[in-house]
């Protein structure tokens, strides 16, 4: 592998190094000098705190020292490393993968702008406890397309936790696992968390908390490492939430290498790509564990890598340093001499070394990674709007396709689904957003898309996150519901309707019920409109009894409404009319009220001429 603990110490003072560069990337006002290094020392939980991995095995490869090289100077907007870089294969990280990260660090920062978690952090984690997802080996939802299990909890060199969740999560139903890409233990994705429903999170919109999905772990990893209002800025914070995935100095060390190694650059790999990582760390070392995390290793016992058959795999603080490294030698996974402090020539090219496998022969140089696709356009698949009713699913899901300038679809792309504020509709668990990876054949399609009460038309918008290609808008529709039928509307009370000109009918004086067949027709919609006598044209009237508009204001709020809709039965098929009131014209007069089938009711409304004074 390209790097070992035995190069890292050779440095010197590796935790102090890598603790001050990560503040310093985390707090740009800050001189990496007067950062210091709190390390694990005093911060690790107590030993109630089961840690989230459960203090399982993890990758304990650190990465190259040729940092990528962002694509721009200094003066680049974007430190996180947005854009295309190049550098070492270690700097890739699965397109899917990434997107996770990148979305929960967005999540996050709108809910909680105090914790300043950083989407390297996650990356770093992710790479340390799965390799990011054996590489990227999920599908199109963000899901691995195969277990990600660690070691038996059995007591066994490994905390001891016995079966919390009944082998739903980890299918072992006699102890627990850590279970996939960011290696939650089953009880801490489920009852974890202050109020114990478990630090589990719906990443992607899909109304589901997995441990296996990628944007699930990645979001719920994120909400644990902001939790007790830590601000991660800050060394105390960040040693202590890291400290809680595994309560191990050498991994908070492991995990803050790689955070600082990603904040220098990374690139995004087609899915399934990206680099797995070699060693492992093991329980005092007591060798391998079949069933726990073992992809990505090369075939020897564990903690052997290239050029160590032995598989004595140095750790931090516990193997000396070897002396330094010379040009073009092998050992120690790195290339060059670039000792601390040597006669390195600026301007001078290092010569690569030449790493030895256990048989002696020399490996083959790997090729540098393919560079990923970039695509030009998304491109709308199929042509018909999407229509429902109210309160109903959509039958049809929107669906793009990621293309490159040829025309060739394009894998791997992250697409966000985002609906506009002036609809009520919803992806799975009331999201607004949802983002989907394009497949093999280049699409992506949302999640089923819910309709609330609004009705009208909206625009439904696919864009494709961190790329070119110009966003895709897609028409949509939510028609109201069908009306009920009504047969028969009647008055709930034969009391006569009288009251004085200039004076108001009394409150509630009307009440009607709507019926089919004689059963409740609940949800009707009906119009009142106050109408002149004429028998055969009626009309509305201009005189007599009238409505008040309750949404007017000002000077239109005693305005004369003869005409009021928007009255709509309730459960029972009940409607209470609003309060009537009276002008000064004294006589009979007539209030009819109509279903949108056709069914009216005609009411008579008697008003008498105000008394005489004297």
């Amino acid at each position: 592998m390209a790097a070992t603990f035995r190069r890292r110490l050779r440095r010197g003072a590796a935790s102090t190094a890598v603790a001050a560069l990560v503040l310093a990337a985390l707090t740009a006002s800050q001189s990496p000098a007067g950062a210091k290094n709190t390390a694990a020392k005093g911060q690790e939980p107590t030993p109630a705190d089961t840690p989230i991995d459960g203090g399982a095995a993890y990758y304990t490869d650190l990465p190259p020292l040729n940092s990528p090289v962002p694509p721009r100077g200094s003066n680049d907007p974007r430190p996180d490393g947005d854009g295309i870089v190049t550098g070492p294969a270690q700097a890739g990280i699965p397109a899917t993968v990434l997107a996770a990260y990148k979305k929960a660090e967005s999540e996050i920062r709108a809910a909680d702008p105090g914790c300043r978690l950083p989407w390297q952090l996650l990356a770093g984690i992710g790479k340390v406890e799965s390799g990011q997802a054996r590489g990227g080996a999920v599908d199109a939802e963000g899901t691995t397309l195969q277990p990600i299990l660690g070691p038996q909890l059995n007591g066994r060199g490994f905390a001891r936790i016995t079966d919390t969740d009944g082998g739903r999560y980890d299918g072992d139903r006699t102890h627990d696992r850590a279970v996939g890409p960011m290696q939650f233990i089953p009880s801490t994705w489920s009852q974890g968390g202050p109020a114990g429903t478990g630090w589990g999170a719906d990443g992607n919109g899909d109304g589901k908390k997995d441990p296996n999905n990628v944007f699930d772990a990645a979001l719920a990893a994120g909400t644990y490492l902001c939790a007790g209002g830590r601000n991660l800025s800050v060394q105390q914070d960040l040693d202590s939430a890291v400290l809680g995935y595994n309560h191990s100095e050498e991994y908070l060390r492991t995990v803050l290498s790689w955070f600082a190694f990603y904040r220098t650059g990374s690139y995004e790999v087609p899915d399934g790509k990206g680099v797995l990582p070699a060693h492992r760390d093991g329980a005092n070392g007591t060798g391998d564990h079949p069933s726990g995390r073992t992809e990505g290793r090369t075939g020897h016992g564990h903690g052997r890598g290239t050029g160590d058959p032995a598989g004595n795999h140095p750790r931090p603080g516990k193997t000396k340093p070897n002396g330094p490294a010379k040009p073009g030698g092998s050992g120690d996974g790195h290339t060059g001499s670039h000792t601390p402090g040597g006669d390195h020539t600026p301007g001078t090219p290092e010569t690569p070394g030449t790493p030895q496998t256990p048989g002696g022969k020399p490996t083959p140089t790997p090729k540098p990674p393919t560079k990923p696709t970039t695509p030009t356009a998304l491109q709308r698949v199929g042509d018909q709007d999407l229509t429902t009713t109210a309160g109903t699913d959509f039958t049809t899901k929107a669906q793009v396709r990621a293309t490159d300038a040829a025309g060739k679809p394009v894998a791997g792309v992250p697409v966000r689904f985002t609906l506009p504020d002036t609809t009520d509709a919803r992806f799975p668990a009331g999201a607004t957003t949802a983002t989907v990876t394009t497949g093999k054949d280049g699409l992506a399609t949302a999640p089923t898309l819910h309709a609330g009460d609004k009705t009208g038309d909206f625009t439904l918008r696919a864009t494709a996150v961190g790329r070119p290609a110009p966003a895709v808008d897609i028409k949509a529709t939510v028609k109201a519901k069908p009306a009920p039928k009504v047969d028969l509307l009647t008055r709930t009370s034969d009391k006569e309707l009288t009251a004085t000109a200039g004076h108001a009918f009394a409150e509630d004086a009307v009440e009607i019920k709507a019926t089919y067949r004689g059963e409740i027709a609940a949800g009707v919609p009906i119009t009142a409109t106050m109408i002149t006598d004429d028998p055969d044209h009626p009309v509305q009237n201009d005189k007599g009894p009238y409505f008040k508009d309750p949404q007017a204001t000002g000077d239109n709020k005693d305005k004369p409404l003869r005409t009021l809709t928007g009255l709509t039965t309730d459960a029972d098929g009940l409607l209470k009319l609003p309060k009537i009131y009276t002008d000064s014209h004294p006589g009979t007069f007539l209030l009819r009220l109509t279903t949108p089938n056709g069914t009216t009711l005609t009411l008579k409304l008697k008003i008498a001429a105000p008394p005489k004074t004297a």
